[in-house]
């Protein structure tokens, strides 16, 4: 059962598709907020999930307070459960604009106007580590001065090699899941 943990949603059960996601466990999912909100906050954030399954993360930024969120995903099954998760809580988090994008990951964020504070990016765990540093590379124009992104990925994998733009943080494993860390390195100085 996945269901939103915490906010003005807290406790509204999801639908989760049958096959073909991997929806973050609750225990990831409450792990990945407590850590976005020791490095900045939840609330007021613009949210970006993509690879979003069920939409079960950026619901749950909804429900914490996010003033929008886009959730995308290439399947069209998933779309249709995210849909039907969002109108289930949307009626708890009417200042939340909240929007469900039928695409890949890379090309919703090449051809968006967007920009965002928090991301959260779970891709397949067979996805290559390429496919996900492209993401990132066309993501970073689109990120805030003080953005986060995670990034989930199997602990047994090896890390990626991240483009420039991002400084690594520490990254958390939680069983056969890995949480890296990232933000954008407008603190580096221009001269080094």
């Amino acid at each position: 059962m996945t269901r939103i943990i915490s906010g003005a949603a807290g406790g509204r059960t999801l639908t989760v598709p049958a096959t073909g996601t991997r929806p973050t466990a609750d225990r990831v999912r409450e792990a990945v907020f407590s850590r976005f909100d020791a490095l900045t906050t939840v609330a007021w954030s613009r949210f970006l999930d993509l690879y979003a399954g069920c939409g079960a993360v950026g619901l749950e930024a909804a429900s914490r307070g996010a003033v929008s969120v886009d959730l995308v995903d290439n399947s069209e099954k998933a779309v249709r459960v995210m849909t039907k998760n969002t109108a289930l809580v949307s009626p708890a988090v009417p200042a939340c604009g909240i929007s469900v994008h039928r695409s890949t990951a890379a090309g919703y964020v090449g051809a968006s106007a967007n920009t965002w504070d928090l991301v959260f990016i779970d891709p397949p765990y067979d996805l290559a580590n390429d496919a996900v540093v492209a993401v990132l590379v066309l993501l970073l124009p689109r990120l805030s001065a003080d953005a986060i992104v995670a990034v989930e990925r199997a602990s047994r994998d090896p890390e990626p090699v991240w483009p420039a733009g991002y400084r690594v943080l520490a990254p958390k494993d939680y069983g056969e899941t890995r949480v890296y860390w990232l933000d954008v390195a407008y603190w580096l100085d221009a001269d080094e």
